[in-house]
């Protein structure tokens, strides 16, 4: 590197000693005329072969029109919104949880229309949306958990390139609790138009693999997809035979009925009680009361089978999402087997920008054929849920203890965090302490601490 210091050019009298200054000025003269003309000599070659050289001290102008993303491929028009009459100016047309949509699947083909440059990719487009009470924590912890929660699904999503909605509040006033999502989803389709699917995950699940993307080629034929088991809907008949916290659904007209139907079993409808009685009386392990979402779309699927089953895609085969009691105790095991196969990978343990991190989740799934998907497989589960633990209320299952919840919620935050610090240089050297922080060196080998 050259110093400033030698940076300039100079006359200095120690490099030719001379009795009198006027010998320095004008030999210092003498040079540097010519090594101005030598200058010009090699310019005066160089440009009759090479007519675009770059000296690089030349201003380049900004282009006089601006680059049109709908046109150059770059990405979507985030500036431009034609003054064609589209659902939105449709006085009718309402967000309310309560009047249906009709004809959506042609409302949403008419606004892409008109918005021309979110059409590529645009079955690919995805945008999450999650959620939490109106109001603060009873639980001291509870809202530092909820923002960790929170800030797992947004890195998440920045790492793959989703939006993000938060939502705090209760959009209809009689669909609170877990029926307060499905306003929610029905509000982000109409809010999102350019998207395809809307992808509900609930405030106390998180993503523990930040890698892994969705198979949305797998869903091509589908319009729902949760975590389930077809021989405990129409076998056991169980009301746990699917878990409705994490599901993703297509923003089409389909998904409008089915959220009409879905949510005149809750709260709002003037046969909620009705309801509850319904679903004890079909699933006999239900030991509640009240009709619950998940207990209602349970019900659809079963009693329905025809309508409904063709539609929704039961996804087990790796964790949509998972218990967590099944979960937090194999993350030990499963750093050291990510770290022994980048041991013998190197492209695998090369560091990278966060940017690209996608194809590095690509090239790792040809090494995890053998790791097996759920209870007992090394592979990091995608989502971790904590089903039956209650970050903002305090309260939990019975079948363990509050401590364990919460305790095991950190833990799980620090695994899927050590997956993003890695990517600026640092690490949680133990999941179970949120103030440890390790630099990692840049030279990181892969056998040294856990993420």
């Amino acid at each position: 590197m050259v110093s400033p210091e030698l940076s300039h050019s100079q006359c200095s009298p120690m490099a030719k000693l001379r009795n009198r200054s006027f010998w320095c000025l004008s030999d210092g003269l003498l040079n540097c005329g010519g090594v101005f003309l030598a200058i010009l000599l090699v310019c005066s070659f160089w440009s009759f072969f090479t007519p675009t050289l770059n000296l690089g001290f030349s201003v380049t102008e900004p282009p006089s029109n601006p680059v049109d993303c709908k046109e150059s491929g770059i990405g979507v028009n985030l500036n431009s919104d034609p003054e064609d009459h589209t659902f939105y100016d449709d006085p009718e047309m309402s967000y309310s949880i309560e009047k249906p949509v009709k004809d959506w699947d042609e409302k949403r083909r008419e606004w892409l229309k008109h918005h021309p440059s979110f059409t590529a990719g645009a079955s690919e487009r995805i945008v999450l949306v999650t959620g939490s009470q109106p109001k603060p924590c009873k639980n001291p912890i509870g809202d530092h958990l909820l923002l960790r929660f929170f800030k797992n699904k947004v890195d998440y999503c920045r790492i793959h390139g989703y939006d993000i909605f938060y939502n705090n509040l209760f959009l209809h006033p009689k669909m609170d609790s877990y029926w307060a999502k499905l306003p929610v989803v029905k509000a982000a389709m109409l809010a999102h138009p350019e998207a395809e699917w809307i992808w509900w995950v609930d405030s106390d699940a998180l993503f523990t693999d930040m890698e892994f993307k969705l198979p949305l080629e797998r869903y091509k034929d589908h319009n729902l997809v949760v975590h389930g088991w077809p021989d405990l809907i129409y076998k056991s008949k169980s009301w746990t035979s699917l878990n409705a916290g994490v599901f993703l659904i297509r923003n089409c007209q389909w998904s409008m009925d089915l959220i009409k139907t879905w949510s005149n079993m809750g709260p709002m409808s003037k046969d909620y009680k009705k309801w509850g009685q319904i679903q004890r009386s079909t699933f006999k392990d239900k030991l509640f009361p009240d009709s619950d979402d998940q207990s209602a779309l349970v019900y659809l699927l079963y009693k329905e089978k025809e309508k409904y089953y063709g539609h929704i895609y039961l996804e087990a085969e790796f964790y949509f999402q998972g218990y967590w009691v099944e979960i937090i105790g194999g993350y030990e095991n499963t750093t050291e087997r990510y770290l022994e196969t980048e041991r013998g990978v190197r492209k695998l343990r090369r560091r990278h920008a966060e940017k690209v991190s996608e194809q590095y989740g690509a090239f790792r799934e040809e090494f995890l054929k053998e790791a097996g998907n759920g209870r007992g497989s090394w592979r990091r589960a995608f989502i971790t849920h904590f089903t039956g633990c209650q970050p903002c209320s305090g309260e939990h299952n019975q079948m363990y203890s509050g401590e364990s919840c919460w305790n095991g919620m950190v833990k799980a935050l620090n695994f899927a965090d050590n997956q993003v610090l890695r990517k600026y240089g640092f690490l949680h050297p133990d999941l179970q302490d949120s103030s440890t922080l390790t630099e990692v060196p840049f030279d990181y080998p892969a056998d040294e601490g856990p993420w």
